[in-house]
């Protein structure tokens, strides 16, 4: 226990200590189923009619909670996306790439190619089952969220030929997922978290990425069969599942950045935004994204009376550049604070907005993040602009298990982010509140709460614990109420 002296001298810390301490925190290491018979509040033709995993738990158990409407545009959305299950990702399952044996499978598009179907079927069904399960709904539960969001390929999508004028084939993808997208539904409605589904990847991958399903330099959605065939994806998902989904994105980034894609998009989220009213009703919220275009060019878009319930989603990273890398500690929550006002203005006039993906990281050491058989731009292994051979420092240590982590990444992310919580435990246990917390992840979380809410990128990841929440939550640098505010008003 404390001593008295002990607690009069941590209150005897003056805010300019404060200051100081949070300054020595920079960042300066370049100087060192069956059927599952779901319920559905609003039941449309079709819905949960396609079978669940077999001999899966169908979470038609007694819940712990009654279910409970979640009312958008008041009550604010703290969740987690749940990356790398439905939608592989090698940086999130490395070991999963890495047990193809063949360096040429680099995302699911190159695994349909590459590996024996029979064996990369039984390989995914394996990780589907595994990856996440009712527990860590529980988990999130507990956790003080509400909302997952799940990521989701067009060839998880069961259409059939009735369903579309298009083809049914998603050669060489392989399909499987939806059941298990469907028990996840219903795992939400068992344990009151609200389900954003995400259209993640369409056909001829929207943006070039891995997590489009297809990494490729010539990404080929943007041509009307591909953008049409995921407008009736959508179609599809919202009549046979959307009495259990709270928000349906309609495409996960799109690549905004290329002439072709910003031709179309502004018609695409139009069409894909009546397809699922049409086929499901007023009650499903429906999100867009700013296709890497900003906020400021989706002005007075689907506003009432054009569009009702509709969602803004944006991304904040600052890993995918050199100059972002190069920002110091303070310069990252600095640059963090110029959004609020930014999207504050834009939810309060046009759409609720969220922040749908961020993190913790504060490199791209992560392996694989920039691609299977890259390596970071943060030690010089991965160097995509000649322009710019800037290197920062060593990414041993850097990212992988948090046990494993140098003393001075500890530092950074636990001293930094909070002395320690058994510290500040034992001074609330005295009535008493130190605020000295991790200023990156507040600052991110204080953009979110700014406007309607925010989706941190990812549950869990396997060899990358600053991505994770679930091992943040472990670790300590996330606390484990989404709501304690070590460092209120960051931005103010």
């Amino acid at each position: 226990m404390l001593s008295l002296r002990s607690i009069s001298l941590v209150l005897l810390l003056s805010l300019d200590h404060l200051r100081v301490a949070a300054s020595q925190c920079r960042l300066k290491v370049n100087n060192v189923l069956d059927d599952p018979s779901i319920p559905s509040p609003a039941p449309l033709p079709g819905n949960g009619t396609t079978t669940a995993p077999p001999n899966a738990d169908s979470g038609n158990g007694t819940s712990t909670q009654e279910w409970v409407p979640f009312n958008y545009g008041k009550d604010t959305i703290r969740g987690v996306n749940l990356g790398g299950w439905l939608v592989l990702e090698p940086w999130i399952t490395p070991s999963f790439f890495e047990r193809t044996n063949n360096t040429n499978v680099v995302d699911e598009f190159t695994l349909g190619q590459l590996v024996d179907r029979d064996v990369a079927l039984d390989m995914l069904k394996d990780h589907w089952e595994t990856w996440i399960t009712e527990d860590d709904f529980k988990a999130i539960k507990a956790a003080g969220l509400n909302h997952v969001r799940i990521p989701l390929g067009y060839w998880s999508v069961p259409l059939t030929e009735s369903d579309t004028q298009y083809t049914t084939s998603v050669a060489p993808y392989i399909p499987g997922a939806w059941p298990y997208l469907l028990r996840a539904l219903n795992w939400g409605r068992k344990h009151n978290v609200h389900v954003i589904v995400d259209l993640h990847g369409a056909p001829g991958s929207q943006n070039g990425y891995d997590n489009s399903g297809q990494r490729t330099g010539n990404p080929q959605w943007a041509v009307s069969s591909n953008v049409n065939r995921t407008v009736e994806v959508l179609r599809f998902i919202a009549k046979n599942a959307g009495g259990m989904i709270d928000v349906m994105e309609l495409l996960n980034e799109p690549g905004g950045f290329m002439p072709s894609v910003a031709a179309v998009i502004r018609d695409f989220w139009l069409n894909g935004y009546s397809a699922v009213r049409d086929a499901a009703g007023e009650d499903i919220g429906v999100m867009i994204g700013d296709a890497f275009m900003g906020v400021g060019n989706w002005q007075n878009f689907l506003t009432p009376p054009q569009g009702h319930g509709v969602l803004m989603d944006f991304h904040e990273y600052q890993i995918f550049s050199k100059p972002e890398l190069a920002r110091t500690w303070d310069e990252h929550v600095e640059f963090a604070c110029t959004h609020v006002n930014t999207l504050s203005t834009f939810a309060s006039s046009n759409l609720w907005t969220i922040i749908g993906e961020w993190s913790n990281a504060p490199t791209d050491c992560a392996k694989w993040l920039n691609g299977r058989g890259n390596g970071a731009r943060w030690d010089g292994s991965f160097n995509p602009d000649p322009s710019d051979l800037r290197t920062f420092g060593t990414c041993s240590n850097m990212t992988g298990s948090w046990e494993g982590w140098s003393d001075k990444y500890k530092t950074f992310l636990r001293r930094c982010a909070q002395i320690s919580w058994s510290l500040v435990m034992s001074l609330r246990t005295h009535g008493l509140i130190i605020w000295i917390g991790h200023r990156y992840f507040e600052v991110q979380v204080e953009i979110g709460e700014s406007i309607q809410g925010w989706m941190f990128w990812t549950w869990k990841a396997e060899q990358a614990d600053e991505w994770s929440y679930q091992k943040g939550l472990e670790g300590g640098w996330i606390p484990k109420d989404p709501t304690d505010r070590m460092y209120p008003n960051l931005c103010s």
